[in-house]
């Protein structure tokens, strides 16, 4: 690991302004990703600026029945919060199916909506990766496929997100809150998180200092009768070959309501919405579920690798929203 400078901001604008002022610096909260990073010479800031007892470690009631979740809120408190497993339990699930009780500890909700994606290739500094210096080539799209997008995937990167959490708070509509340089802004968890186009380098529409302050959780709704499925290679401490979280509601035998985001399949949490124009109103069957499935699925691009996604990525979203129809029955 190259040496760095450490700092601990003690306000948030403080942390925005040295992070403007200094080109190579980078946020540390709970470092379960950037500190591996470090390691592997991935990335190699100059600067840490330490923001963990800047923002909130709570989570609190909204006026409207919704919850704000603070951006230093442990993934393992989030997961094991009572109002969260009641009212939203899609995302203690998907929280407690990821990496291990020891790293939910110390991973925080801003943090792990910020990690970086796993592809061996962007963490293995002997091989080309658009990610990691723009330009130098994507060795996944003739390399190693297994893990990597059918949706959303440009020739510069078929890299896929990482994050469990993520998924879940895009099926919830989930908004993030960013404190910046100019002014504090709010952003739709489903539009944070950019696919790779021609600059996979940019993981985010975070602009330069701006830090995730909190997320915010809109009233549950149908979010009471939701669930998060991941197919992976092992049963603990692995990444989302396809995961879905879906929240169903349903009334007199038809789709009343339906959200559906899928992960490992993409360079974002991908928001299913094509699945879900389909479902709603649509009777509530196999039958309608298979057609939901492959219309999303229509559009997936997968590599030699990795078409096996496909099928999965149906079962898988069938299957689940299955299990929630038989809840609602």
């Amino acid at each position: 690991m190259k040496p760095f400078r450490y700092e601990r901001a003690d306000e948030v604008p403080a942390a925005v302004a040295t992070l403007v002022r200094e080109p190579e610096a980078a946020y540390l909260a709970g470092g379960t990703n950037l500190v591996d990073l470090m390691r592997l010479e991935v990335t190699t800031p100059e600067v840490l600026i330490d923001v963990r007892r800047l923002t909130s470690d709570r989570i609190e009631e909204l006026p409207d029945g919704g919850l704000r979740i603070g951006a230093a809120v442990p993934n393992s408190e989030l997961a094991a919060d009572l109002r969260v497993r009641r009212r939203y339990p899609v995302l203690s699930q998907a929280l407690l199916s990821g990496a291990s009780g020891q790293l939910r500890n110390l991973a925080t909700t801003g943090g792990n909506l910020l990690q970086r994606t796993r592809c061996p290739y962007f963490q293995n500094v002997t091989t080309p990766c658009n990610k990691r210096i723009p330009g130098s080539g994507c060795s996944a799209v003739q390399g190693y496929q297994r893990d990597m997008a059918i949706l959303g995937a440009s020739p510069a990167c078929v890299a896929t997100h990482p994050s469990d959490m993520a998924v879940a708070l895009a099926a919830l509509d989930a908004v993030v809150t960013v404190a910046g340089p100019a002014a504090e802004r709010r952003i739709p968890l489903t539009q944070l998180h950019r696919l790779p186009e021609d600059t996979p380098d940019r993981d985010t529409v975070l602009e330069r200092g701006e830090l995730i302050t909190g997320v915010e959780l809109p009233p549950p709704h149908a979010a009471t009768r939701s669930r998060y499925r991941k197919v992976r290679d092992r049963a603990s401490y692995a990444f989302a070959l396809v995961s879905v979280a879906a929240a169903l509601e349903v009334t007199d035998g038809a789709v009343r309501d339906v959200a559906i985001a899928l992960g490992g399949v993409a360079h974002k949490p991908w928001r299913a919405i094509t699945a879900e124009a389909v479902l709603r109103g649509a009777p509530a069957t196999r039958e309608s579920f298979v057609d939901a499935a492959a219309a999303e699925l229509a559009a997936a691009r997968p590599l030699a690798g990795n078409a096996f996604k496909i099928p999965l990525a149906r079962n898988t979203m069938v299957a689940t929203l299955l299990e929630l129809l038989e809840e609602a029955r």
